[in-house]
């Protein structure tokens, strides 16, 4: 059985501040707006027919911990900040939140000095019980891992953040404010003291506007007349499960040490609060920036004519080899694994899910690796929320809502 239908209300026909994405971040700005300015009028417009049915819901349910983020960065404080308030929102409200931890594992000699770099973040992040395990320090987390060295952080969690999203949806609603479903954003335009947002449902009218659109970021940007860098091209990940019977062969989360040059963690193995155990993702450039379409032409059109998108290839194309064949063949999917867990073979894994990563790409074909926002006249743009969005996701609204009391003029 599905998750319960958010019901949809007819959108109102002007608020005060409108919020474009009913996804988790979305949903958690209207949230933080509401406490900030109570009876204010708040409205969140959302494509789908229910909120959180894109990224926030089709992912590993990974609570991060601040591990790879550069000390200093808006992504390493707004991560070890997010996960702190993501545990204690879901013990207030009853969501399985479980601090499984994690082991990265280096099993290469080559790997080493990355793994020194992942533990000098960490500490400089401030994340405490971090330590450097030998392969008997291994053995004794995961029995079924095997690697030369890793490094444990037992913060690292799992939740399940669709769930999240409905607890955050139902604090928006019980403040006051309105999530308007069927309610897809097509365009804005300036008007005095008005920006008016073009929906499928007709016309709101807004004083200010924050939109948190994910794959349909750069359109709704550029058409209020932002830069069009970065664009968006979408990267679709896929995953399988073990089978229940080899659950066993994983304990809580198994990561690679990662590609620091890459905005992407590499396939790893995650158990989530339900017990069942995730591998993956894939990460190969999608031709649909909905995870639910296989093909969209003016999807596939807006990566091929981007310049920055020739360039990734360019220089990336041995590992979008890599990622394609992956994606094609389980076995060499499931090999990926199990360099770090041996026994793992084809017979013990089963389809699972896919889902769609927004991914800001830069006109020089640099993966934007970090937050990114433009603004226009009355609006305030999410360009990229890459992960930890989802972890992170209660300390992005604070940091949105105090760029939009400074955009916009807002007081307290």
């Amino acid at each position: 059985m599905g998750p319960p239908r958010v019901r949809a209300p007819e959108p109102p026909g002007s608020c005060e501040l409108a919020v474009v994405g009913g996804g988790i971040l979305g949903l958690a700005l209207a949230r933080e707006l509401l406490a900030r300015r109570p009876g204010s009028s708040v409205c969140v417009l959302e494509r789908e027919d229910q909120p959180a049915t894109h990224q926030s819901s089709r992912n590993s349910g990974v609570i991060h911990a601040g591990v790879y983020y550069a000390p200093g960065s808006l992504k390493a404080r707004l991560c070890v900040q997010g996960a702190r308030e993501m545990y204690d929102y879901c013990e207030q409200r009853g969501i399985p939140a479980v601090r499984a931890g994690k082991v990265i594992l280096a099993t290469d000699q080559s790997e080493l000095p990355r793994l020194d770099e992942l533990e000098r973040r960490a500490r400089a992040n401030g994340l405490t019980g971090i330590r450097r395990v030998d392969a008997s320090g291994i053995r004794e987390l995961e029995p079924s891992a095997r690697a030369l060295a890793g490094l444990h952080s037992p913060d690292t969690g799992v939740v399940n953040f669709g769930q999240v999203a409905r607890a955050i949806a139902e604090d928006v609603s019980a403040a006051g404010g309105v999530i308007a479903a069927g309610c897809e954003v097509t365009s804005s335009e300036a008007r005095p003291h008005r920006l008016a947002l073009i929906h499928t449902r007709g016309v709101i009218e807004a004083r200010h506007a924050v939109f948190c659109a994910g794959a349909w970021a750069d359109r709704l940007a550029v058409s209020a007349g932002a830069n069009p860098d970065p664009r968006i091209v979408p990267f679709r990940g896929a995953y399988l499960r073990l089978r229940s019977e080899r659950r066993e062969l994983v304990r809580s989360l198994i990561y690679p040490v990662p590609d620091p040059s890459l905005p992407f963690l590499g396939v790893h193995l995650t158990r989530g609060v339900d017990g069942d155990v995730l591998i993956g993702p894939t990460a190969l450039v999608a031709g649909a920036r909905s995870a639910r379409e296989r093909l969209q032409a003016r999807d596939v059109l807006d990566t091929l004519t981007w310049p920055g998108s020739w360039r990734m290839l360019r220089r990336w194309w041995r590992v979008g080899a890599r990622e394609l064949e992956h994606a094609a063949l389980r076995r060499s999917f499931v090999r990926a694994a199990a360099r770090y867990v041996p026994e793992l073979s084809t017979d013990d894994v089963e389809p699972a899910f896919a889902g769609v990563r927004a991914q800001a790409l830069s006109r020089d074909g640099s993966l934007v690796d970090d937050f990114a926002f433009s603004r226009t006249e009355r609006a305030l743009h999410v360009r990229n929320a890459p992960s930890p969005a989802a972890t992170a996701s209660l300390a992005i609204a604070r940091h949105l809502a105090d760029e939009a009391e400074r955009t916009f003029g807002l007081g307290a």
